[in-house]
């Protein structure tokens, strides 16, 4: 089953119900994943700065934290279970080293300069509680709601996966080679976190990525190297991408105003965007990218 949900801001007035209209979208999908949901918000960004979106260990204080990391010039807040660790670019790696060195049990849920990631066990419509999702705005975003098939259900388990800066994907379908080609990004140096066949899906964009392919080119190669039913929704720092398989069995709709653009797997999850009775709505074509950048 799964839920998918993504939404492109394209005037302020949505970019400031940004996360209000995610939270609304999200919701409307629990009965497609109920057991866990997750979301990635990105916004402008600060100049020179990386955020590490956190979970650390449940009771953790998050000003002791940064205080036991001691990196420069850096700060942190704390939004539901997670945190947010801001800090210099250049002192991105050595926060990484720090993070690994005393603070061994918490997860580093994504990276970026723009992109902050959340995700749990629970009702979707919780989930966006938990993290006041309704508080935030920001120029795009993705998110998921699960029904766990293929691994437990677990907050590692939740969707998005992030496996490069800034880029995060959700996923609703089945891999049906997703061992074989964990075995060669392994070989390759990648590692996994989870046995979730969508983090493999995630590590291969980003090795695509990183031996220098665009996104689009990368989501055209996994037409060829991806074998299975699939609709993948990709962010990035610019904007999102929409990827079904050739077969292109599981539901998708998106829709278009000169305000937005917003992805659902069903059009439930885009029924209450406003101006949505005068969108554009059309159903994403197999095999085919649908891309949107500011």
């Amino acid at each position: 089953m799964c839920g998918i949900v993504g939404l492109f801001a394209k005037t302020p007035a949505v970019e400031a119900a940004l996360g209000a209209h995610l939270a609304t979208m999200l919701a409307a999908m629990a009965e497609r994943g109920p057991d866990s949901a997750g979301f990635a918000v990105y916004g402008a960004g600060e100049a020179g700065r990386m955020k590490f979106t956190l979970r650390p260990p449940a009771g953790s204080d998050a000003d002791a934290l940064l205080a036991r990391l001691g990196i420069p010039d850096s700060d942190i807040f704390a939004r539901g279970s997670h945190a947010v660790l801001r800090v210099p670019v250049a002192q991105a790696e050595f926060a990484r080293t720090a993070l690994a060195r005393v603070a061994p049990d918490t997860v580093i849920v994504g990276t970026g300069a723009h992109m902050e990631l959340y995700k749990e066990v629970g009702l979707p419509a919780e989930v966006a509680r938990g993290f006041r999702l309704a508080e935030m705005r920001g120029s795009h975003g993705i998110g998921h709601t699960r029904m766990a098939t293929e691994s437990a259900v677990t907050t590692d388990g939740a969707h998005p996966f992030s496996t490069g800066a800034d880029q995060c994907l959700v996923h609703n379908g089945s891999l049906s080679n997703h061992n074989a080609l964990r075995r060669e990004l392994r070989r390759l140096g990648y590692g996994f976190a989870t046995e979730n066949d969508t983090e493999v899906a995630a590590v291969y964009l980003t090795a695509q990525m990183q031996a220098g392919l665009s996104l689009e080119a990368a989501l055209r190669g996994a037409l060829d190297d991806l074998d299975g039913f699939y609709t993948f929704v990709v962010g990035t720092g610019t904007g999102f991408a929409v990827l079904r398989d050739p077969i292109a069995c599981k539901p998708a709709v998106m829709a278009e105003t000169a305000d937005f653009v917003a992805f659902g797997t069903e059009y439930r999850a885009l029924a209450a965007l406003p101006g949505i009775e005068s969108a554009r709505v059309w159903e994403p074509k197999p095999a085919t990218v649908y891309a949107w950048e500011r």
